[in-house]
């Protein structure tokens, strides 16, 4: 048997990191197994349903790295497949049309609330008559269509995460509406129905998808038997909590896959972390692998229970990791978008040597690709403004003979570009002709050369800094404000 498993989106919003760890886990999973991955896109809701979320989640899928085998397939394009599965049913006894108005469910459920009871539909159009239902026709009712649950059936399944899963027909609300109102006619089918019906169609094996949808597997359950399809195997994997327990959601600022992507994560690093969102490999000390060494490893046997709690200190780790042992030239062209949307005009005007020899010297620092745009800043233009810290460094006694003494022997050995060689030179010589300690220098410099008192190796900043020909324009101005 081929394993076939799926994501089904919706275009309701922007690709969300729990819809995105789902398709991780599914895509794992079917790799794992040499199955299909496949892509459905659940656009019934055309109200809210919008083709640039469509783009949106085909796009962060792809930068993922979560390529699918088939797909994506549309729901809008199968109406009319819904629509013979729903008059099947109908034709079976096992739906039928309720006409009852949202005015009487209303009152149904002021009804249950003050009796303290659970709302649930009572099922009173499950046996009309044919003189009832032209009745409610005449008077210009609309229907839905229902499918019949017996209160009295116990539904089970063995959950691949949570074992023997049991729920009783009455728990369920009464019996499910499948197809949304319209007179004397199948309307558009609703979610529980629509995925059965498609799953049915694309032959799926096994639905991998978060615990919210627990609720909802008894009741798909149901419909397979009535149509006489193989139930497929189920397995509910746990929620991203935030920092206070409760599902991640868009109160907690950031959750779309296209804002990480903004925020400088790489894709190997955010899907590296969301892999460990709910599942451990099982060697427990391995945390940085690729989406293809995962599969060899993954199987439900290790994916949790518990909610998996949101971590952006790990996440950064692990982008980190796969940021420092990056090529310089594959981090360069990550990079250099970040810098163009800054404005640094030196991804246009500098040769790429020069650039990649930016990229290496920020390269250990960085946990994110946006920390670049911040540290590359001082490299963008002739000069800096110095902050407190610098300033005050600058005017302590010595700082500006020293500086002095720097430009000299830049002048002396006509250099106008150094290498790491003449630069340690340099600094050999001032400080020993000025008497004065190798830290006052280099603190001095850095205060000089960058604005600041924290940076990326000073040695190798001065090098990218003569290269650009401002370093000598830097070393003056300090002198002018020590």
């Amino acid at each position: 048997m081929t394993f076939r498993v799926r994501i089904a989106p919706s275009p309701t919003g922007n690709l969300h990191i729990g819809t995105a760890r789902t398709a991780v886990f599914n895509w794992l999973f079917a790799r794992h197994h040499d199955g299909k991955f496949i892509l459905r896109i659940e656009d019934t809701d055309t109200e809210r349903s919008r083709p640039e979320y469509t783009e949106n989640i085909l796009e962060g899928l792809r930068w993922l790295g979560l390529d699918w085998d088939e797909g994506p397939f549309f729901q809008t394009k199968r109406l009319s497949m819904y629509e013979e599965a729903v008059q099947s049913l109908l034709d079976k006894g096992l739906a039928y049309r309720c006409y009852t108005t949202s005015e009487e469910l209303e009152a149904l459920r002021e009804s249950q609330k003050a009796k303290n009871q659970a709302p649930r539909y009572d099922n009173r159009h499950r046996n009309l008559t044919p003189e009832q239902e032209a009745e409610f026709k005449a008077a210009g009712r609309s229907c839905v269509i229902r499918f019949k649950i017996e209160d009295g059936r116990e539904i089970t399944w063995n959950d691949l995460v949570r074992g023997e899963m049991t729920w009783q027909g009455r728990d369920l609300g009464g019996d499910m509406v499948i197809a949304r109102a319209a007179e004397d006619s199948i309307g558009q089918p609703l979610y529980n129905f629509a995925v059965v019906v498609d799953d049915m169609d694309m032959q799926i094996t096994h639905v991998i998808r978060g615990e919210d949808h627990i609720a909802n597997t008894a009741k798909q359950i149901l419909l397979y038997e009535a149509f006489g399809a193989k139930v497929p195997e189920f397995a509910h994997t746990p929620l991203i909590l935030n920092e206070e327990g409760r599902k991640l959601s868009k109160r907690d600022g950031v959750t779309s896959i296209s804002d990480f992507q903004k925020m400088g994560f790489t894709p190997e690093g955010l899907v590296n972390y969301m892999t460990l969102l709910g599942w451990s490999s099982p060697d427990s000390t391995q945390e940085i692998f690729t989406l293809e060494e995962a599969a060899k490893s993954f199987d439900f046997d290790r994916v949790n229970k518990a909610g998996a709690k949101f971590d952006w200190a790990k996440l950064d780790w692990i982008n980190s990791q796969y940021i420092h042992s990056m090529p310089v030239d594959k981090l360069t062209d990550m990079l250099i978008p970040f810098w163009s949307e800054a404005g640094y005009k030196f991804t246009e005007t500098k040769e790429r040597a020069w650039i990649e020899q930016l990229v290496a010297l920020l390269q250990p620092g960085l946990a994110r690709l946006t920390e670049a745009v911040d540290i590359a800043k001082m490299f963008s233009t002739e000069t800096v403004e110095f902050d407190s810290e610098a300033l005050e460094q600058l005017q302590k006694e010595q700082v500006k003979s020293s500086l002095q003494a720097v430009v000299a022997a830049l002048d002396n050995q006509q250099l106008s570009q150094i290498n790491e060689s003449n630069a340690k030179d340099i600094v050999k010589q001032v400080v020993k002709e000025q008497n004065i300690k190798k830290g006052l220098l280099m603190r001095s410099l850095r205060a000089a050369l960058t604005g600041e008192m924290n940076g990326p190796d000073l040695i190798e900043s001065w090098v990218l800094l003569s290269q650009n020909g401002s370093d000598k324009l830097r070393l003056q101005k300090a002198i002018d404000a020590s």
